[in-house]
């Protein structure tokens, strides 16, 4: 099994707005980058679709160090999508969950694979995290 090293980011200008989403990642000494944008979403979404075309661009089944500054993207896969999937995808409070649709697929997609999912500071220094932010800046530029 392949190991690969991947950070993902969403962007949305006037969340909600048009978004993109970027991906860096490197599989056997090799760095790969996707992009992409939607016209009108939000940054939530967008930091979900990141994670997901990252995982999905990847061939065959892999062992995947994730790395996201998203909290709600590293704590919902973590933590939070159990207790949603056992109340039939809604929160404590009983409320259906957002974004639902991406959280299934997210799902799908992270099966393929071992991903082990970790967290960074944005905007803190971190060169690969800096990349994805970009990709998700230029996604957006290039959709407008």
């Amino acid at each position: 099994m392949k190991n690969v090293i991947m950070y993902t980011d969403g962007a949305c200008r006037h969340n909600p707005g048009p978004g993109g989403w970027g991906v860096w990642y490197s599989c056997d000494e090799k760095e790969q980058i996707v992009r992409g944008a939607e016209k009108d979403t939000t940054n939530n979404r967008m930091e979900l679709t990141a994670a997901i075309m990252g995982l999905r661009a990847l061939t065959q089944p892999c062992s995947v160090q994730l790395y996201t500054d998203s909290q709600y993207v590293q704590k919902g896969i973590k933590e939070w999508v159990i207790g949603w999937q056992k109340r039939q995808w809604r929160t404590s409070t009983g409320a259906a969950v957002k974004n639902q649709d991406l959280w299934q697929v997210l799902l799908e997609e992270a099966a393929r694979h071992q991903v082990h999912w970790h967290w960074v500071k944005a905007h803190a220094g971190n060169v690969y995290n800096e990349r994805a932010d970009a990709l998700a800046r230029q996604a957006i530029d290039e959709l407008l």
